[in-house]
């Protein structure tokens, strides 16, 4: 059996979809607390076994022995959150409660850290290292903590799960994202901006060198970011080797907001329009004017599949979701 937290979410609902139709696998438990009033449509196509809120999934865990693996996908992702109390006991303390759990029962585990635990990039976004990094915002320290403490539970012979990986997701766009709202990816801010106005609207750049709509991103499919999470699962489950460790999960392609807007409205058959607005005060000072996974780690694990470009991603996401009368994957 396997164990997907944060499974009514974006990425956590895309890894049982990959499960359900890649792999024909059924044999899951999705976790989660939705507090969306339609965040629940991100199950509805899936096949499982059990649902279960976060807070009985411990107690629920208590003596078993039929579960492989837990995909620990759960979070509070917004990088907005102040409550550092929240993020220290949901993205922290939850986590490693997790892991140990693994540990001592023989199951992998393999977890959602974040590109933002790279600050502003002046350390490089390599996934071979992370030490020296400075994050911008409490959501990144809290996964960046977590990464450092893997690691040291590995490095000092503490019980580590029978594998295990933590991913660092860039700029994951796509299908079931709907209830993030602010948090959502400029992909679907863009789509809604330009039914609702004709125009999408951009950020201003704060940042010299840097042009209105030309701060860099890696933006990611999320249907690339599943199978990558479910190629490491097979692994584990088939007991191939693998390292363990830390891995970006990117394109290694950095892509202007502009060249994605732009993408947006011509899967849509419109003609580009783009408007720039001030950034919001709470962002200004924290946020990233580029990120670029390096992906030779995980190109090392033997994975082989092509990565969506932009235009493609953007094409797919807006024609077979966005633009249908049912948009849920």
């Amino acid at each position: 059996m396997i164990v997907i937290t944060g499974g009514a979410g974006m990425i956590g609902s895309m890894i049982a979809w990959h499960l359900n139709n890649k792999l024909s696998r059924d044999d899951m438990v999705i976790v989660d607390r939705i507090t969306h009033p339609d965040q629940w449509q991100n199950l509805v196509k899936r096949q499982y076994v059990q649902y279960l809120d976060k807070d009985q999934l411990l107690s629920w865990l208590e003596g078993r022995n039929d579960v492989a693996a837990i995909i620990h996908m759960g979070a509070i992702s917004a990088t907005t959150e102040r409550d550092f109390n929240k993020l220290v006991a949901d993205n922290i303390h939850y986590s490693q409660d997790l892991w140990r759990w693994c540990a001592h029962n023989n199951a992998a585990f393999f977890y959602a850290s974040s590109a933002a635990t790279y600050g502003d990039g002046a350390n490089g976004y390599d996934d071979n290292s992370i030490a020296n990094l400075r994050p911008l915002n409490g959501y990144g320290y809290s996964k960046h903590f977590f990464d450092q403490w893997t690691l040291q539970q590995s490095s000092t012979n503490m019980p580590t799960p029978s594998a295990w990986a933590g991913f660092k997701f860039f700029n994951v766009y796509g299908p079931n994202e709907y209830h993030k709202e602010r948090m959502a990816s400029v992909a679907l801010h863009s789509f809604n901006q330009f039914k609702e106005l004709g125009c999408v609207k951009l950020f201003k750049s704060h940042k010299v060198g840097y042009e209105d709509g030309m701060q860099l991103r890696d933006f990611v499919y999320v249907k690339d970011a599943a199978a990558v999470v479910v190629h490491f699962l097979q692994m584990a489950l088939q007991n191939q080797p693998c390292t363990n460790g830390i891995y970006n999960i990117g394109t290694g392609k950095a892509r202007a907001f502009k060249d994605l807007a732009t993408a947006v409205m011509l899967s849509i058959g419109k003609t580009p329009n783009i408007t720039y607005i001030e950034m919001p005060e709470d962002l200004q000072g924290k946020y990233q004017y580029f990120t670029e996974a390096t992906m030779n780690k995980l190109a090392s694990t033997g994975y082989k599949q092509d990565f969506y470009s932009l235009e493609d991603g953007v094409q797919d996401y807006v024609q077979n979701y966005l633009m249908q009368d049912d948009a849920y994957c």
